[in-house]
């Protein structure tokens, strides 16, 4: 569909254009970007629309006459083939010519296998993206399962859209809250290892993190002695840097166990520890050029006032850097290392001003990339509980929960006296724990606060993951019935045996795949393929309970519904990668 509505895009701007010419009006303003295609609400209605309304103005007419004027020259073209143009008011709809469009929809899905849907709208773009900046003193936790969850789809779909696409992570490896972990094992540690407490490494640091907001409460000379311990890692001294190094080396192994687990990786893992000082050069040298200024204190500031902001600290008094200063330097040193096009950060919505702040003041000190910066916001996500607080140790572990996600889909395996149809009840119980939080976490605009309910998520009804997984093990279960351990060719297939409106509205379906990979690429946005895939597979549902594929009617007919299929099949499968959801050919 997708080279389809492209082909139609520049008939009708080419159509528009002429006319317009042919009537001493300006037909600069018409071009393929102005032109909108839209899905006519009706079947009956067409397979794409074209609303005149934009035109209107520049033919200086009623968008109606402009429909009909552009429908009869578009009909007189003689280039549209066997598809119908015909008119609704102001709109000009387009029949597509079944037969020809199912063969082909097949064809394209049978030859470009795991790449169908994939596009080049961003062909030749460097893409870096930035995503999950987790803490070494605490494992990770349900807002860094969204954040990881939005980064890694958002990399996939970038990339099958054409990019080249650099994963990053800037690890958050040093700093007070730190040190209250190490200072904490220092007293209370006595020597025990992950391995002895028989612990998760990252779980073994966080442990003693809230031990350390335990002990606190009673102790007040508690906070002074976490900041001895920083001045003494920023000094160097040899003991406490043994103990940093030995307790992020712990934390670091969990955390990448918990990457693995959850299907997500990095091309280029960059340490605050090795950055922090690096903006700090980059500020004086604005300070030299009178981009920035120094009050009496010795504060270096940048004013933001001529874009609405306010004025911001970019170097204390005594020459020590905060935040913002860092990320100037991690943001340059990124550009040095892989000069992109585009840098995505993935981080709460919180931060906005951050980021703001941020990419005004490199575009100040001449970085010209700086105005290709995005910041990809997303709300804040809880548990039905209430809000998360890690000091306090009540926020949601991320092993944990996919844990008992694990051992609740078990438990409906079982439930529904499916265990003896999956191969491994531990596997699958796992693949469909990460297809119902990845799913979940995805299925809403980014910008969203959302309440993340495992028992919701779960369920094998409605828009959740397990309910795309299942459509897909169902239908791999119809391939194994047939006998084969594959679909018919599509070359070998006679489509015109799919005659239903409900065989056309699925084949339009799938031929609209790529659309949504590009659109999801557009606006940096997984929503769009959940809702593309959820609508698929309750689609296809309603249709394999009317009308039955094995014991079609005739031979023909079951040929070309189990193609059908089979391409769905396909396309789900596709589109779960894209969105890290496993793929299941039982469950």
């Amino acid at each position: 569909m997708q080279a389809y509505r492209t082909v139609w895009k520049s008939r009708v701007a080419r159509v528009l254009a002429e006319l317009a010419a042919e009537r001493g009006l300006d037909p600069s303003a018409i071009d393929e970007a102005s032109v909108l295609v839209q899905r006519p609400p009706k079947p009956e209605l067409g397979d794409m629309g074209f609303p005149m309304f934009p035109f209107a103005r520049v033919f200086k007419t009623a968008p109606n006459a402009v429909a009909e004027m552009a429908a009869e020259r578009l009909r007189q073209s003689g280039d549209v083939g066997n598809d119908v143009v015909e008119t609704a008011g102001p709109y000009i709809n387009v029949h597509i010519e079944r037969t020809a469009y199912t063969a082909a929809v097949f064809q394209a899905i049978e030859q470009e296998g795991d790449t169908y849907g994939h596009g080049t709208s961003r062909s030749g773009e460097r893409v870096m993206i930035e995503f999950s900046a987790p803490n070494t003193n605490k494992p990770l936790h349900l807002g860094h399962l969204r954040n990881d969850a939005i980064g890694e789809s958002v990399s996939r779909i970038v990339k099958a859209t054409g990019a080249e696409v650099r994963k990053v992570n800037l690890v958050n490896d040093r700093g007070i809250h730190i040190c209250k972990s190490m200072l904490a094992y220092q007293k209370f540690g006595d020597g025990r290892t992950p391995e002895s407490a028989g612990e998760k490494p990252d779980t073994f640091v966080g442990n003693f993190y809230v031990r350390f907001a335990e002990w606190s409460k009673g102790h007040p000379e508690a906070e002074e002695e976490a900041q001895q311990m920083l001045k003494a890692w920023e000094q160097g001294e040899p003991k406490t840097l043994e103990l940093w190094n030995t307790m992020n080396s712990w934390a670091v192994t969990g955390i990448q166990q918990t990457y693995e687990r959850t299907g997500v990786s990095f091309d280029k893992m960059y340490y605050e520890s090795q950055t922090y000082g690096a903006g700090r050069e980059e500020v004086l040298k604005g300070l030299e050029s009178g981009v920035f200024y120094r009050d009496d204190s010795g504060t270096v500031w940048v004013d933001l006032e001529d874009i609405g902001l306010d004025k911001k600290v970019l170097l204390r008094g005594d020459g020590t850097s905060l935040y913002l200063t860092q990320d100037i330097g991690t943001a340059i040193r990124r550009y040095e290392d892989w000069p992109f096009d585009r840098l995505v950060y993935v981080v709460a919505s919180e931060q906005r001003y951050h980021f703001k702040v941020l990419f005004s003041v490199l575009g100040r000190l001449g970085f010209e990339w700086a105005q290709n910066l995005f910041h990809l916001a997303y709300g804040m996500v809880n548990l039905p509980e209430g809000k998360m607080k890690s000091r306090e140790g009540t926020v949601v572990d991320a092993d944990d929960l996919i844990d008992r996600l694990a051992e609740l889909a078990q438990a409906e395996i079982r439930d529904k006296e499916r265990d003896g149809e999956v191969e491994d009840i531990a596997e699958t119980g796992e693949a469909i724990a990460i297809g119902a939080l990845h799913y979940y976490l995805l299925a809403v605009d980014p910008m969203k606060d959302i309440v993340f309910d495992p028992d919701t998520s779960l369920s094998f009804n409605g828009n959740t993951g397990p309910y795309l997984q299942y459509t897909g093990a169902r239908i791999r279960s119809i391939l194994r019935k047939a006998g084969t351990s594959s679909a018919p060719s599509a070359e070998g297939v006679d489509v015109s045996a799919l005659d239903s409106i409900d065989d056309w509205e699925l084949v339009k379906m799938l031929g609209e795949f790529p659309a949504r990979v590009a659109e999801a690429s557009e606006d940096f946005d997984p929503s769009h393929l959940t809702a593309y895939l959820f609508d698929l597979a309750k689609t296809f549902s309603k249709y394999y309970h009317e009308y039955p594929i094995l014991t079609a009617p005739t031979p023909k007919a079951r040929d070309a519904r189990l193609l059908l299929a089979i391409s769905t099949a396909k396309v789900l499968k596709n589109g779960f990668y894209l969105i890290n959801i496993p793929y299941l050919d039982k469950m």
